[in-house]
């Protein structure tokens, strides 16, 4: 009879063993990527083009690198979703071309001599572009337009 106490007891005991897991809140959505948290991930990814660059990269490639570690930020962290573009997920193809967008303009503001004269130009041009246009600043990772 004790051997059928202990299994009896360990009959009962298993359902409560998962008794947590089932109980357990649902994960939470992630939040969108904030203003801020956008700011950040262009900072970062800036800062690492411009050691990247004193590094001797590639300008192309310390770009790559930088914006890719943005979008996977932004898709691991956030969903793909950015506040500032609007609620739908984007594509990691979208994230990308976003992110390397904002790995350029934060390098062409935080370490000019590192970015090649040719880019810095062209990004002049659009921040002057979209200042004339009534848009101070460039949205931070929204997606490039083909």
């Amino acid at each position: 009879m004790p051997f059928l106490n202990g299994r009896l007891r360990a009959l009962l005991a298993a359902p409560l063993v998962l008794l947590p897991l089932l109980v357990q809140p649902a994960v939470a959505q992630a939040a969108p990527a904030s203003e801020a948290d956008m700011g950040l991930y262009t900072r970062i990814g800036a800062i690492n083009v411009c050691i990247a660059r004193s590094a001797g990269i590639e300008f192309d490639k310390a770009v790559a690198i930088a914006g890719e570690t943005i979008a996977q930020v932004i898709q691991g962290q956030h969903g793909g979703v950015i506040q500032q573009v609007g609620a739908k997920a984007l594509t990691i193809e979208e994230l990308r071309k976003g992110s390397i967008n904002s790995a350029v303009l934060g390098a062409v503001q935080i370490c000019p001599k590192e970015v090649p004269a040719d880019v810095t130009k062209k990004v002049n041009d659009l921040l002057k572009a979209k200042g004339a246009a009534g848009g101070a600043k460039a949205p931070a990772a929204a997606p490039a337009a083909n």
